[in-house]
């Protein structure tokens, strides 16, 4: 089975420029790349204000020695995707949405303009999120993300296969009411991040394809035997579950590089992002070139 082999959108570093970002993209997509993957955070936390947050979102479930901040810089997903969408060909994947702070019809509509727009290239990765006061800056119940990511997974199917929707529940009563345009993928696929053994069981019972975004590939064999019998159970497939797999590639010498794609592809990932933030890379440029040369360094290893 072939890998696709994406590139993580370097949120954080990329900067404001159109030209900038229009110009990674279209670099991207001449490297030979598949698709790109987006991080997503709507506000960040002013930490001089909160102190003590980092703790929390660690209890919560951050995974990063540092959490995501206020002075962190998020482009918004949804729009910069609509943006590539006209000036690229690549597939685009949010890696991950936090969905259960967000409305559930936006969120259906926006995702169907993004692949109205792109002509079908999106798949959508949602997760529950770990920042508590971001969920509290948009009126969203944290304690209770994880039931409304299940019943918004539901829902967001309904939008996009159904000429209107009847449904009671996590959002209030939406009664006759529908999506215009339609998406061109109905259902626009739907990923589930997850490394906990409840999520990693949503990910069998519903997600179209994984996220291990915390996991290395040493670790992984538990996990996925945890999201396949959980998918058996629910009477589905577990080959027909993507993977996708996330490598870090600014820093790290190109034979760790190849070990490491190798070691994914021998888990039977279906994708594989390289990630080139946080490695000290300085803009788009830096970027793109650390990324020409891992994907020599593929082509030469026989990818």
């Amino acid at each position: 089975m072939s890998v696709r082999l994406g590139v993580v959108f370097p949120q954080t570093e990329i900067g404001t420029d159109p030209g900038a970002i229009r110009a990674f993209a279209q670099a991207v997509e001449a490297l030979g790349f598949d698709h790109l993957v987006f991080y997503d955070h709507v506000v960040g936390v002013d930490a001089t204000v909160r102190p003590g947050w980092a703790e929390m979102a660690h209890r919560d479930g951050a995974t990063s020695a540092k959490p995501y901040d206020v002075d962190d810089a998020f482009h918004e997903v949804m729009v910069m995707m609509g943006f590539l969408a006209g000036v690229c060909t690549l597939g685009l994947c949010t890696g991950i949405l936090i969905l259960p702070q967000r409305q559930t019809a936006l969120v259906a509509k926006q995702a169907a303009e993004v692949d109205v727009l792109s002509g079908g290239r999106l798949r959508l990765g949602v997760g529950i999120g770990w920042n508590r006061l971001e969920f509290e800056a948009l009126g969203a119940d944290f304690d209770r993300r994880a039931p409304r990511l299940e019943a918004q997974i539901d829902l967001l199917r309904r939008y996009w296969t159904l000429r209107s929707v009847d449904h009671e529940g996590v959002d209030g009563h939406a009664r006759g009411v529908g999506l215009a345009p339609a998406s061109v993928q109905r259902p626009i696929p739907i990923w589930l991040a997850g490394g906990r053994t409840r999520s990693l069981e949503r990910v069998g019972r519903l997600a179209d394809g994984w996220l291990p975004v915390s996991f290395e590939p040493a670790d992984l064999g538990p996990a996925l035997d945890v999201v396949r019998r959980s998918a058996e159970r629910a009477g589905r497939d577990p080959a027909g579950l993507g993977i996708e797999g996330r490598l870090p590639s600014g820093g790290a010498d190109l034979a760790w590089i190849l070990a490491r794609y190798r070691s994914w592809k021998d888990l039977g990932a279906s994708h594989v992002a390289l990630n080139t933030m946080g490695s000290g890379l300085r803009g788009a440029d830096d970027h793109v070139t650390k990324l020409a040369r891992v994907m020599a360094a593929l082509h030469d290893d026989g990818e």
